[in-house]
């Protein structure tokens, strides 16, 4: 019976320590920075300066290109019935978001960032109307983030092939992944993707191409998870990144 219990116990101890390694190779990006919380929103100034504050490893947000090429940062196309890629940056310039910032640039933006370079800039580049505006938009960001030093604070993703294609042609050392869930780890990375970044659906239709993404190389991120169950899961399974609303309340007793 000591024997039995020495041994059970022993069990258990390895148990817990394999959990705690798996856990912490699991990172947290906040889903359109931390923006759940008094004074933010998603894809603000605040929202970024919060995920920074929460210490996680990443912010993630949206950039779209204007009529007239200035870059900036909203999920939808259109913003108080502005269509963005339509319309010049002098109409948008003083729309306000929900906590009264006004709609920030990307120059903005990636300025604060500077100011927390602990925190990696998860920068999402939305699809355009087609591929030669997909490459614009593509040439613009990666200028910008060159003229600023950032390269190595800048991680790139976006749904679209053609701006990852672009990415990886103007950016060649960059942090590039696909989100689109349509392409299998092996393809991605014959493209010289570095990782993907697939919404859970995808990857619990597909369980194996988490095993086949990290034995070919690939970083994996898993968007977007806000229950515990299922963060759980996935940090059972050993994901790179777990993208997520609620940074603050589901992560760190996750850990």
């Amino acid at each position: 019976m000591y024997m039995n219990t020495r041994f059970s116990l022993s069990i258990s101890i390895c148990a817990l320590f394999c959990s705690a390694l798996v856990s912490a190779q699991t990172k947290v990006i906040a889903h359109r920075g931390y923006w759940d919380t008094a004074g933010s929103t998603q894809n603000s100034i605040a929202s970024l300066r919060n995920a920074a504050k929460a210490g996680v490893y990443g912010s993630e947000f949206d950039v779209r290109i204007t009529r007239d090429g200035m870059l900036v940062l909203c999920h939808d196309d259109s913003i108080q019935g502005y269509h963005i890629e339509t319309t010049p940056y002098s109409a948008l310039s003083n729309l306000r978001l929900a906590n009264g910032e006004k709609l920030p640039t990307l120059q903005q933006y990636l300025a604060e960032g500077k100011k927390h370079p602990e925190t990696q800039l998860i920068l999402e580049i939305k699809p355009q109307h087609d591929e030669t505006t997909d490459r614009w938009i593509a040439q613009t960001v990666v200028a910008m983030v060159e003229a600023m030093g950032m390269q190595s604070q800048v991680e790139y993703i976006s749904f679209s092939m053609p701006v990852c294609l672009e990415l990886k042609r103007l950016a060649p050392d960059a942090c590039l992944a696909y989100l689109n869930g349509d392409v299998a780890p092996r393809a991605l990375k014959a493209l010289g993707f570095t990782g993907l970044d697939y919404h859970h659906s995808v990857l619990e239709a597909h369980p194996g191409w988490i095993d086949e993404a990290k034995a070919l190389g690939l970083t994996v991120n898993v968007w977007t998870v806000n229950d515990d169950a299922r963060m759980q899961l996935f940090i059972r399974r050993g994901v790179d990144f777990i993208t997520t609303d609620k940074p603050a309340e589901l992560i760190p007793p996750a850990f």
